[in-house]
């Protein structure tokens, strides 16, 4: 199985040069370490930082430079900051390419809750509600399953929904998924993991077309 960094490593492969790439909290903010050689690519900030770098070098954090997850940060030459205001016209009017977020849960038909379990306290669902509303192209990095070995890849979500039908992609410490109109399409299963295992561990419809690779880090 796949630890969260190489979660994150795997999606960076998703990036294509020139995009403007927006980070969630957890998992995706990771993907900043781990651009590949050749790829010019700018990471927003919802807290109003374009031209995001990797996680700083312990000993040389600024606390006046974070994200949106308020981990410190490092930025780019060229770097740009503004304003919430100009940072939510750049989501709501889809000058972001792609966003990748967490999720607690995704269904087979796209939708993702990835803020808010009933009963525990939060102050609110911040920019997810507009990255799921306004981005054409959305992966989701995640854990496959719980803590309970109970599956996170659902024929329906139980918890409250972020976005409806938007998840293009999943990649979990499992396998690659895309969503398609019949449900999860199993495209890469991780290093040593058997498709029975990621079969057994997905409670959506999971479709599986052929050999199944395993991913290359």
């Amino acid at each position: 199985m796949l630890s969260k960094t190489q979660i994150a490593q795997r999606i960076a492969q998703e990036l294509q040069n020139g995009w403007y790439v927006n980070l969630g909290i957890g998992i995706p903010t990771l993907v900043a370490n781990y651009i590949p050689k050749g790829i010019e690519v700018e990471f927003q900030s919802e807290n109003g930082i374009l031209g995001m770098g990797p996680f700083p070098i312990e000993g040389t954090e600024d606390a006046d430079l974070i994200n949106a997850g308020k981990q410190t940060i490092t930025a780019l030459p060229g770097a740009v900051y503004f304003d919430s205001a100009t940072s939510f016209a750049m989501i709501r009017g889809q000058h972001v390419q792609l966003t990748v977020l967490g999720g607690m849960e995704v269904s087979e038909t796209g939708d993702i809750a990835n803020w808010k379990i009933p009963g525990k306290m939060v102050k609110g669902m911040g920019g997810a509600m507009d990255l799921v509303a306004s981005a054409d192209n959305i992966i989701v990095a995640m854990m496959h399953t719980n803590r309970a070995g109970e599956s996170k890849l659902l024929k329906k979500c139980s918890l409250p929904l972020t976005g409806v039908a938007c998840v293009k992609k999943i990649v979990t410490n499992l396998a690659v998924l895309e969503i398609v109109e019949a449900g999860f399409k199993l495209i890469e299963r991780a290093p040593g993991v058997s498709v029975e295992e990621i079969k057994n561990a997905t409670e959506g419809n999971l479709i599986i077309d052929g050999e199944i690779p395993e991913m290359v880090l």
